[in-house]
């Protein structure tokens, strides 16, 4: 039985359960971009019920054009207004040399692709990126709740990343919180403390 093949006995099952009567604007209000990895299972990890909301998935969960197309519909037809980067430990683009995996399709396809990889080296600087890219569209109504976060694929939990207010981005500062001794949320508050309240993350 093949891969494909096991996925079609598992839908006969799973389609016992399907829920109907949901229509296609998420009921949370709430779009969220993330890698395509296979450990990071969004619908575990943020306990989501059918039609709650927009789900849209790449290599890297990096915010490209076709994302940005896909926001655009999210929130002019079908009424999002919340945006969630999520990316994550340990991924896959991080391991790759940008021009090298370019020269490798291109040995392989005849040509280089017209699409970049979007390689990058830390994922806290990914998510800075895409939410400069949410922010900066023209064709985003909502680009004032949009929020950027690296999910750990060891433990299932997740890290806020902080973007330079002075920058545009659409990122709010980030909201006090209890300082525990010795961890990154403490690292993040010594942080915004000593740049006077900017919200500049610890990464």
């Amino acid at each position: 039985m093949t891969a494909i093949d096991e996925m079609l006995e598992r839908n006969k099952t799973a389609a016992v359960y399907h829920p109907s009567g949901l229509g296609p604007s998420p009921l949370k209000g709430l779009a969220m971009v993330l890698c395509m990895d296979c450990r990071v299972d969004a619908h575990v990890a943020f306990q989501l019920n059918p039609g709650e909301i927009h789900l849209m998935r790449n290599a890297g969960g990096v915010v490209s054009d076709d994302v940005i197309r896909s926001l655009a519909i999210s929130q002019h037809a079908l009424g999002t207004r919340e945006v969630m980067i999520v990316h994550h430990t340990d991924c896959g683009l991080a391991k790759l040399q940008e021009d090298d995996f370019r020269a490798q399709l291109a040995r392989f396809a005849g040509y280089r692709p017209t699409w970049s990889v979007q390689a990058f080296k830390d994922p806290h600087d990914s998510v800075r990126e895409s939410l400069r890219r949410v922010r900066d569209s023209p064709f985003l109504h909502h680009t004032d709740s949009i929020r950027g976060f690296i999910f750990d694929v060891e433990t299932g939990l997740l890290e806020e990343v902080f973007v330079d207010e002075a920058t545009p981005t659409g990122q709010l500062s980030p909201v006090a919180t209890p300082r525990q001794e010795g961890s990154a949320h403490s690292v993040a508050d010594d942080a915004v403390a000593a740049d006077g309240g900017t919200g500049i993350g610890a990464h």
